[in-house]
């Protein structure tokens, strides 16, 4: 239930970016190929958000495994677009 208020108070904190025209240039699964949460690649939007420290990662935005899911990476939304959250979770 912590997890829940934590990632609904970061929604309500972030400012959404949006996506003008392009589509999010998904591939697999982020921590099993079976995973709903993906890696994003780069285009012109999501450009800005990655880094060589982190990697960007897209969960649906009804996905109910967010909350687990920052707390096990310690992922920071940075975005939302396309009916994804776009996470930056740092590499370890």
């Amino acid at each position: 239930m912590r997890a829940l208020y934590f990632a609904s108070l970061a929604l309500t904190l972030v400012t959404c970016t949006e996506m003008a025209g392009a589509t999010l240039p998904l591939g697999a699964g982020y921590r099993d190929p079976a995973d709903q949460c993906v890696r994003v690649g780069e285009n012109e939007f999501t450009n800005q958000f990655l880094g060589d420290a982190s990697d960007l990662v897209g969960c649906p935005v009804d996905y109910e495994g967010t909350g687990v899911f920052m707390t096990e990476t310690g992922a920071v939304l940075v975005a939302v677009a396309d009916g994804y959250e776009l996470y930056s979770v740092p590499q370890r």
